[in-house]
């Protein structure tokens, strides 16, 4: 399949288009789980600063949603306002970081229980 010149530049600024208009709404994207629903105080905030390709991204995710624990999901790639955090706040190059609470606690990679462990801390201190 051959696409045309023209075909492919409105594909490339369509999707351009959408992109910029999630990223001025000013709002982190979030995980398909509704916190609402859950009981309160489980968990606190978590914030996934993540691309679409990375396999402990992924990882993540997975184990995010398939616990119920919800979260927010920033991909680096799509926001600039979520790299611009993960390089001068956050001090990182690579993903996955996740930030646990305001950041109270910030951990770069993921391994299960080494998020469990941050977030038992930080519930631990309310």
């Amino acid at each position: 399949m051959h696409l045309s010149l023209r075909t492919i530049l409105f594909l490339i600024v369509t999707l351009a288009a959408l992109n910029s208009a999630a990223a001025e709404s000013g709002e982190p994207r979030q995980s398909p789980i509704n916190p609402a629903a859950l009981p309160a105080g489980n968990y606190p905030m978590i914030v996934l600063y993540s691309t679409s390709w990375c396999p402990h991204c992924k990882e993540a995710k997975e184990y995010f949603t398939h616990n119920n624990i919800p979260f927010i999901n920033r991909d680096v790639e799509l926001d600039a306002a979520a790299m611009e955090l993960l390089v001068n706040r956050y001090k990182s190059q690579g993903v996955p970081v996740i930030v646990i609470g305001n950041d109270e606690k910030v951990l770069k990679g993921f391994a299960r229980e080494t998020f469990e462990k941050g977030v038992k801390e930080v519930q631990q201190k309310k």
